[in-house]
């Protein structure tokens, strides 16, 4: 597992009101590949896409069924054990957008 993979829970989630859903991996990859740490922080993609500067819009090309936005906004703690439908990983220039609506997201300067 590492950073700017997106994986699908299958796994009803109260937060997604009680729907499964898609989540990229943000955690940085010394966490997200270790073994012996059972979670990350992931962002949860929705199919609405709101034009948010915390938002990186995401589809086809990166292994998703349709468009939608990662919104880093809503970051969360993901068990590792549930994300076991691999989907894709996001390319450089994605991962550079999504470097973006982090730094937007947690107000980091840049």
């Amino acid at each position: 597992m590492k950073r700017g993979e997106i994986y699908r829970i299958r796994e009803r989630l109260p937060e997604r009101g009680d729907k499964a859903g898609f989540y990229v991996i943000v955690s940085r990859n010394f966490i997200a590949g270790h073994g012996k740490i059972s979670t990350v922080i992931g962002a949860p993609l929705y199919s609405e896409v709101a034009g948010l500067s915390t938002e990186v819009v995401v589809g086809r090309e990166d292994g998703l069924p349709k468009l939608c936005a990662i919104r880093c906004d809503s970051l969360t703690l993901l068990q590792k054990r549930k994300l076991t439908q691999f989907v894709g990983t996001l390319s450089v220039r994605k991962m550079a957008e999504l470097q973006r609506a982090l730094r937007y997201a947690l107000d980091l300067d840049t």
